[in-house]
């Protein structure tokens, strides 16, 4: 089952608040709710989100007070995006990919089968033209969208067995996400979608054979090592993943300037530390998971590696060919700032991390 199919319907029927067309307001402040798509304080995007909340309530003085409500608290983690669109809240913390439903396009706001990087994520909106592209998108479905942070490169997932050839990937049942579900499924894997907590029940009974979530940290949190042990590297369907925070529109156009300023502020002052606080958690549970959980880390064999690549490349030339001139328009920004990334980079960032990865002594 495709991601898209797995969100359509995931509305706010179910949802058991009152649709407000305004936020609540209390003694002057107004007071905001925050859905997510992730369980409270899960380390990663659940503790992200957390801290999204106090920030703008601590940047607004208290003139904003937000208060997080978890995954199936007031919708289900897949239900924020029309929960907010809609006013059921005010604003939500998740990840673009969760919403292919909505638009292909959307998908490129949050990840890229080989794609960008995280720095190179908000490169591409802040100076690429990408922002302007996912103000558009997300316009249309009433929402104000900044990206608030991001987990690094993922990884290709937890599996019970060695994948040695492209044969092998054929008919497994894998849990994945965004575009990096249609890669797979273009050489063949059987893509099933499904939150963090549903990929364990699904790998505990056998419903699915492998799968990805996240990296490390959130992953040991998880624990799916206790039932694959075999670790897979590199994350080529997510090189990043970009969280985000949407508003609904008319929530955010009617906030007076220096508040519109805060949320900006508050979204982009996290992306950083965000960022890095994924990279050094994830440094320490990876090192936990081998020598304390038995975790075999593997690298993708460079057949397979290619042949996902060019899977990803065919995903590419087919959303070029979209029917939507928006979609189009973004995918072509997107490609040619890549083009300028994987160019840059070949001397910049590669050239430092082959010379840093060469065998000589430094502090051993």
């Amino acid at each position: 089952m495709k991601r898209r199919n797995f969100l359509r319907g995931a509305g706010v029927g179910a949802v058991a608040a009152a649709t407000l067309p305004m936020p609540a307001l209390a003694q002057g402040k107004m007071q905001w709710k925050m859905v997510t798509s992730w369980p409270k304080n899960l380390p990663g995007p659940g503790v992200a989100a957390q801290q999204l909340a106090d920030r703008i309530t601590a940047l607004s003085g208290g003139r904003i007070e937000v208060k997080l409500f978890a995954a199936g608290e007031i919708v289900p983690g897949n239900g924020v995006f029309d929960a907010v669109s809609e006013g059921t809240a005010e604003l939500y913390h998740s990840v673009p990919a969760y919403w292919g439903s909505k638009s292909r396009g959307i998908l490129l706001f949050g990840s890229q089968p080989f794609g960008l990087r995280a720095d190179e994520q908000v490169g591409w909106l802040n100076h690429g033209g990408g922002q302007a592209l996912y103000d558009e998108m997300y316009g249309r479905f009433k929402l104000k969208p900044f990206l608030c942070g991001n987990s690094g490169p993922q990884w290709q997932g937890w599996f019970r067995n060695e994948i040695k050839t492209v044969d092998d990937l054929k008919g497994l049942r894998f849990r994945t996400t965004g575009l990096a579900s249609e890669m797979c499924a273009r050489i063949g894997m059987s893509v099933q979608a499904m939150g963090g907590r549903a990929m364990f029940q699904a790998l505990q009974s056998g419903t699915i054979d492998a799968g990805e979530f996240i990296g490390p940290w959130t992953d040991s949190a998880l624990g799916y090592y206790q039932i694959a042990k075999i670790y897979y590297w590199p994350g080529v369907g997510e090189p990043s993943s970009a969280e985000e925070c949407a508003i609904n529109k008319d929530v955010y156009d009617a906030l007076p300037d220096d508040l519109k300023q805060v949320v900006s502020y508050a979204c982009e002052s996290l992306y950083n530390p965000v960022w890095t606080n994924y990279t050094t958690n994830h440094a320490k549970a990876l090192k936990q998971l081998v020598a304390d959980k038995g975790v075999m880390v593997k690298k993708l064999p460079d057949d397979v590696i290619v042949a996902l690549g060019n899977a990803a490349g065919e995903v590419m030339a087919d959303m070029r060919g979209d029917s939507d001139d928006l979609v189009r328009r973004t995918v072509e920004s997107f490609l040619t700032y890549r083009a300028a990334m994987r160019d840059y980079m070949t001397f910049a960032d590669n050239g430092q991390m082959n010379a840093r990865a060469m065998d000589y002594r430094y502090g051993d």
